[in-house]
Parts: structure tokens; C-alpha cells; sequence
């Protein structure tokens, strides 16, 4: 079994296809319309992953996440939402999710990102927990980024530089580093999330020197992006974290890179191939040594 996942909507179609996607990948999929029901599902067993929407009546998400946190601290969270994710993610992320899926969410993009934050969680519970004496592979590294942290700590406007500085030390910037980094320099998580996640220089996931982003946005996955995943996974043998042993080549599933008229579309590096026939997707990767 992959992890123990429990899905709170109030839609239980909602429930049903996290269930019709996630099981046959392994995973043991619990579900609830009810938040309180929810609540008691938490108190009473112990849950790998929460995936819960943000809107319900009665409890909404974000006590539901309040609640979770205090029953059960290590329980790692996703939200889901139909609304806006800037306005969501503000406040969720203070409670320490992982993850978001705006609503409508393909199989692909639910399969990835719970995929992604499991293998996360489960790395950061074992690498990355959060006080100054812990490890990002090499105590080395988090004293490093300590020292950073303190050095500008009490420059105003320093987190670009804090951040930039900090990738170059570990390689990505994962939640608990991000949290590392608001603690010290006194901002707000969401800060600092959101300049993550607007820049496109900056991961949060580990990278190989190329990184291959593949688009499986309606208009691509309609012209068979997921068998541009397929090739790529058979032709390089990715490991959990999508990058290969050489760490030459990564991959990241992305909702939309712009080019619908161009279907399907990747992007290594900075360039971007339209009208991809994935049975030639190795001839374009020959050009990246």
C-alpha cells in the first residue's frame, strides 16, 4: 500500500473519482461528505494524506485543517478549491499544506500531485523536519542556509536574495524550507510561497540539469500527452522524485504551458516543442548533453 488517504467533499462525485484514480495506484482511499464525520475518521485512525475541499457548510476546509493539525500534526494535507488559489492558498498554507488541486482537476494532475506530496512528506519526516538542528541532505547545508538566514534577517526586501541563495545551497526550495526561511526572516508563509511559486526560476522539487516540463492541459492531454509521459518514463527510468540516476534529465507534469494551438507541448529547459509525436521524443532530447 502506497498511503492512507482520506477525501472530504461535499460533492461525493468528487470522492468517488479521487477514489476510481487513486485506488488502482495503490492507494487505500477513504471518503466523507461530512466534516465532522471527518474528524472523527482522523481521531480514529492514522492518515497519510487529508484531501480535503475548502467550501463545505458547517466546517469548512480550513477548520477541518485547524482541527486535523491539532489531532494529528503529521497528517500531510492537500486543498482543494474551485476558487481563486492566490486567495486559498493565503491563508492554507499557514496550516502547513503541501499541495493544492483547483477545481476541475484531470486524473493526471490529481495521480501527480498526490504522488508528488507523499513521496515528499514521507522525505521531509525523515530528512526535513523543521528545527535548526535538522538535516537537507548534509548538515553542512542547513547550517548554511541558517547562517544565511541570520545574515539577512533584519535587511528589508532580502527574501529574492535569501531564496535565490538557499537554491544554490540545497537545490529546490520544499515546504519546510520555505517555512525555515519565513520563521527567520519574520514573514508570513504565504509570502513566501508566493514568490516560489510566481517565479519560475525557483522549485520546489529537485531538479536534473535539463528539466523536461510536459503539458497535460485539456488541449494536450486530448492529443495523448500521457503517452509522452509513458515514453519518457520507459526511456529514462525516472526515480521517485522524476529525475534520473545521472541527474541529467527531470520531469514535472504542468497544467498549461501557453501553446494549446501548438498540442501537445513540452518544454526542456527554456525551449519549447510543439506538436510533440511522442514515439520522437528521444530524438529531441538528443540535443541536451
Amino acid at each position: 500500500m502506497k498511503g492512507k488517504i482520506l477525501v472530504v467533499d461535499d460533492d461525493n462525485i468528487i470522492i468517488r473519482s479521487c477514489k476510481g484514480v487513486l485506488e488502482p495506484m495503490g492507494y487505500d482511499v477513504s471518503g466523507t461528505i461530512n466534516p465532522r464525520e471527518a474528524l472523527e475518521l482522523i481521531r480514529d485512525n492514522d492518515y497519510d494524506l487529508l484531501i480535503t475541499d475548502m467550501i463545505m457548510p458547517g466546517i469548512d476546509g480550513f477548520e477541518l485543517i485547524k482541527r486535523t493539525k491539532e489531532l494529528k500534526p503529521d497528517t500531510t494535507v492537500i486543498a482543494m478549491t474551485g476558487y481563486s488559489i492566490k486567495e486559498t492558498i493565503k491563508d492554507t498554507l499557514e496550516y502547513g499544506i503541501m499541495d493544492y488541486l483547483q477545481k476541475p482537476f484531470s486524473p493526471n494532475i490529481l495521480a501527480d500531485t498526490v504522488d508528488r506530496v507523499t513521496n515528499l512528506a514521507r522525505k521531509l519526516k525523515s530528512q526535513l523536519a523543521i528545527t535548526e538542528e535538522d538535516d537537507v541532505d548534509g548538515t553542512h547545508k542547513i547550517e548554511a542556509v541558517n547562517a544565511l538566514i541570520k545574515q539577512y534577517k533584519t535587511v528589508p526586501g532580502s527574501l529574492i536574495t535569501v531564496l535565490s541563495k538557499t537554491q544554490e545551497i540545497i537545490g529546490y526550495l520544499p515546504p519546510a524550507i520555505q517555512r525555515l526561511i519565513a520563521k527567520g526572516l519574520r514573514i508570513p508563509v504565504s509570502e513566501v510561497h508566493s514568490v516560489v511559486s510566481f517565479y519560475p526560476c525557483y522549485t520546489m522539487k529537485v531538479r536534473g540539469r535539463h528539466n523536461i516540463r510536459v503539458c497535460i492541459g485539456a488541449a494536450c492531454y486530448a492529443k495523448k500527452a500521457d503517452s509522452i509521459v509513458q515514453k519518457l518514463c520507459n526511456h529514462l527510468h525516472f526515480d521517485e522524485d522524476n529525475v534520473t540516476d545521472d541527474k541529467k534529465f527531470s520531469y514535472e507534469l504542468v497544467r498549461c504551458l501557453g501553446a494549446c494551438a501548438s498540442a501537445p507541448v513540452i518544454e526542456v529547459d527554456h525551449d519549447t516543442h510543439g506538436t510533440v509525436d511522442p514515439d520522437k521524443i528521444t530524438e529531441i532530447l538528443k540535443d541536451y548533453n
